[in-house]
């Protein structure tokens, strides 16, 4: 889908080097870029990212959003970077639109909450593209990823992990288990993926100092959601993830080929292969 000349593209900026990586690959592929940055989540480097124009935005600001892109002519939207759970659902202060909005959730996630944003998005002639739409070099290719294979004990905990993370993602609970000898050792809510890494690492430490009988080595099993929604809340990794599993003695990390975005491309794999962590990625099931 190629732009137009002069077509603007709005792009709602979260925290992350996401909204970045969109922002060059829109400019790239000849977008003007109009940015609504969140001003709760959004990096104060954006500002300086090259965007034909920029507009800070509370995170329940939605009329205002709406306004702003009607005002510079946009019709098509990216949405981009992460917005912490606990901020939407507590930080929040929400404008008369949006508060209308949350009232007639019946249920309280964030998929329920992006997707009507989405609707009332549409609703007033903006669309909402999918996230990885300008970025599909950056999605995980199938098959193994790394230069070592996962053991078969990793396998194991592999193929558990996304058992348990199919049941939990059904929920929106959240898209990450971290598992050891195929026990579930921790699970991601509202804390995101590197925060369950951490508290991971920190309960087999604690575990180790009674004996454990519980290998150390950890496996890290990330999934998409059942008809995952690309538009929003899309499974993203990157270095800080490595990082995050090296600290945590976490030896293997699993994804879903095409619906995980690697934010760093190839240093993501160059980080891996230099802890040792091996990496693969399968179709979802």
């Amino acid at each position: 889908m190629m732009p137009i000349p002069n077509e603007k593209l709005g792009l709602i900026a979260g925290n992350g080097k996401f909204p970045f990586l969109v922002l060059d690959a829109a400019r790239a592929q000849g977008f003007e870029v109009v940015v609504a940055a969140i001003k709760e989540e959004a990096f104060p480097e954006i500002s300086e990212h090259g965007a034909s124009s920029i507009h800070w935005l509370s995170l329940g600001e939605l009329s205002k959003l709406i306004e702003t892109f009607q005002r510079e002519g946009v019709h098509r939207a990216v949405m981009a970077g992460q917005v912490k759970h606990k901020q939407i659902f507590s930080s929040i202060r929400p404008d008369w639109r949006l508060a209308k909005l949350l009232l007639s959730l019946t249920t309280r996630n964030t998929d329920s909450l992006l997707g009507a944003v989405a609707k009332v998005l549409a609703d007033e002639g903006i669309t909402l593209e999918k996230s990885t739409w300008l970025l599909e070099p950056l999605l995980a290719k199938p098959g193994i990823l790394t230069e070592r294979a996962p053991s078969e004990q990793e396998r194991k905990n592999i193929d558990y992990g996304r058992a348990v993370a199919r049941n939990l993602a059904q929920h929106d609970i959240g898209q990450t288990v971290v598992i050891a000898d195929s026990a579930c050792v921790a699970v991601e809510a509202m804390e995101g993926t590197d925060a369950t890494i951490e508290r991971a690492g920190q309960i087999m430490h604690s575990l180790h100092g009674d004996a454990s009988t519980l290998s150390r080595a950890l496996t890290v099993v990330k999934i998409a959601k059942p008809n995952q929604d690309m538009r929003f809340d899309v499974p993203v990794i990157g270095i800080k993830t490595v990082e995050a599993m090296q600290a945590a003695r976490a030896t293997c990390l699993a994804v879903d080929s095409g619906k995980c975005l690697l934010l760093d491309g190839q240093k993501v794999i160059d980080a891996a292969n230099a802890a040792a962590i091996a990496i693969i990625a399968d179709e979802g099931k």
